[in-house]
């Protein structure tokens, strides 16, 4: 009798970080519609059948059966199906990790025809473990996730390093203090991307995630809460008061002060002065 013995080293790799967050099954049916959307983890994105496009921030990607997507924290993303080749899909959240790709990318699509077979059987493996919640199910699925992992790896050389841990808080409050200090200026996503050093789609995200509203919802409420003041303290027109608030236009100024308080600001004006006499 013939044996092989493989004794694994003492200096094995080390486990991967990442953590599983989630997996699920898709089908499109016509009843989904694609919207851009942005997470503050990495999403594995794995095309069973159909075809259709990938869409990164702006850019649009042919994607067809056994592609395999990987969009890293931050990135504007969605699917788009094929009317006639509709997709179905598995996606994959993890977090504690990101991919290093080649050229420093966010993302990057890559056809595993020639692993359907491995990566059918860890991704059928995963999605059964998660509806059936047997004992144990997710050390299971983190091992299986790990192993998917170093898969791909294999496959297209890439490397895992730590995900960027962003403070976003202190950058929330920086953008907050930004706004107040020039909220009659021309401030746009664009602007307050560069100006925090974040990603425009996940500086938006988590901004109305820390604050309750969106950058731009808390300039026109800078802006208001100016034009306020100076309604009840200055003769200034209301044309001049949108301007110096920092309004594009008095119409806009209207609208919004109507929208936010409740009553035009000329009413406004008026209820302050009888509250003085």
């Amino acid at each position: 009798m013939g044996t092989s013995i493989y004794p694994l080293p003492r200096s094995a790799g080390e486990t991967i970080q990442s953590k599983l967050l989630y997996i699920t099954h898709s089908r499109y049916e016509n009843d989904w519609p694609s919207q851009p959307h942005i997470h503050p983890f990495v999403e594995l994105f794995y095309v069973k059948d159909g075809s259709g496009s990938f869409l990164f921030e702006d850019e649009e990607y042919p994607i067809v059966k056994d592609d395999f997507v990987i969009v890293n924290a931050g990135i504007s993303h969605t699917e788009i199906s094929s009317p006639s080749a509709p997709l179905e899909y598995v996606t994959i959240g993890m977090e504690g990790q990101s991919f290093a790709l080649e050229g420093k990318k966010d993302c990057m699509i890559f056809n595993c025809e020639n692993s359907r077979k491995d990566l059918g059987f860890l991704l059928t493996a995963m999605l059964s473990e998660m509806e059936e919640k047997n004992r144990d199910y997710e050390v299971v699925c983190q091992n299986l996730l790990e192993i998917l992992v170093i898969r791909l790896g294999r496959r297209m050389n890439f490397a895992l390093e730590e995900a960027p841990r962003i403070q976003v808080n202190k950058e929330c409050i920086k953008i907050k203090r930004y706004i107040d200090a020039n909220y009659t200026q021309n401030i746009t996503l664009d602007s307050l991307a560069e100006f925090s050093h974040l990603n425009k789609y996940y500086m938006a995200h988590a901004f109305t995630l820390h604050c309750g509203c969106s950058p731009i919802q808390y300039l026109c409420q800078a802006r208001i809460k100016a034009s306020k003041a100076l309604l009840a303290s200055t003769d200034y027109s209301i044309t001049e008061v949108a301007r110096y608030s920092g309004f594009s236009s008095q119409s806009y100024f209207a609208q919004s002060f109507l929208k936010s308080c409740g009553q035009t600001a000329s009413a406004y004006r008026k209820s302050c002065k009888e509250k003085t006499v």
